[in-house]
């Protein structure tokens, strides 16, 4: 599954693994009593609603490995624009395994298209300019990789993946430190130039002191529109600006127009609306011998 960039694929498996045995259990009850196993077919997924489509090579390792004589034939990419009524996969194999995968599959599916399908909303609202529609660390726990894969395939940018990292001087850390120089100065004597800083900032006093630190990166935490540009101006290209806090599609392209680098926004992974897939199986044969 080489389309991940920073997926550990082997636990990918296992949590794939564990989500089959979650819906399945000892075996679909409905199935076993109403379709013979000895049937065989096809079925396809169709998306039900416009949006764009993610996770297809998800469904594709979930077929894999619920039953090796399944094939999957992707009609699209990921990332791709889809329209309603466009169909996106073809299935073909045992009936009986086609609908023991179809809710996992589409789960899967429906899931990240909706996070792919936000992050483009928002990556089309501040097209043309400069600034760059970033994720957060909002995310499903366990899950982080693949809705971050999904922001990439709705146009945005992956912030930091974790804690680990990068440095961001948040709030509380600040108070603690007790005051923005001291912070980064605690940081540079722990970890030299090893990552990059990143101050969150909360008033144009705090924006200075951050300049001053000489940061890599400053967040306007919960600026108003017309602070942020200030503080555009107050920075003036000498580090990175990202605006964060309150981002909606109403006022995104707005804050973009002020000059900010990048907006992160929570609402990708945490908020996005299931895009809608459905399957349905369109034809039916007796297994052949030797494929039971």
């Amino acid at each position: 599954m080489p389309f991940y960039d920073e997926i550990d694929l082997g636990k990918l498996e296992e949590r794939l693994r564990e989500a089959l045995r979650e819906d399945i259990g000892n075996g679909d009850v409905t199935t076993a009593a109403v379709v013979p196993g000895d049937r065989a077919g096809q079925s396809v997924v169709i998306v039900k609603e416009n949006g764009v489509v993610c996770g297809l090579p998800i469904l594709k390792e979930i077929y894999r490995l619920l039953d090796e004589r399944i094939a999957v034939e992707l009609q699209a990419t990921d990332g791709n624009r889809v329209t309603a009524g466009e169909q996106v996969a073809r299935i073909q194999g045992p009936i009986v395994s086609i609908l023991m995968g179809e809710r996992i599959g589409l789960n899967f599916l429906g899931w990240l298209s909706g996070v792919a399908t936000l992050t483009r909303r928002f990556v089309d609202c501040v097209s043309g300019g400069r600034a760059e529609i970033c994720d957060t660390r909002k995310t499903t726990p366990l899950w982080r990789d693949l809705e971050k894969y999904a922001v990439r395939m709705g146009g945005g940018k992956n912030h930091r993946y974790g804690l680990y990292d990068m440095v961001l001087i948040k709030e509380n850390h600040i108070d603690s430190a007790g005051g923005i120089r001291e912070a980064v100065r605690q940081v540079r004597d722990r970890w030299g130039d090893r990552y990059a800083i990143e101050v969150e900032t909360r008033s144009a006093e705090e924006v200075v002191e951050a300049i001053e630190a000489n940061v890599d990166r400053i967040m306007l935490d919960n600026f108003p529109v017309d602070k942020m540009a200030s503080a555009v101006k107050l920075v003036g290209g000498r580090c990175e600006l990202e605006a964060s806090g309150r981002v909606t599609l109403e006022n995104v392209e707005r804050i973009a127009r002020t000059g900010v680098d990048i907006i992160s926004v929570g609402a990708l992974t945490h908020s996005s609306a299931v895009l809608d897939y459905t399957m349905l199986v369109r034809e039916e044969r007796i297994l052949e011998e030797g494929t039971s």
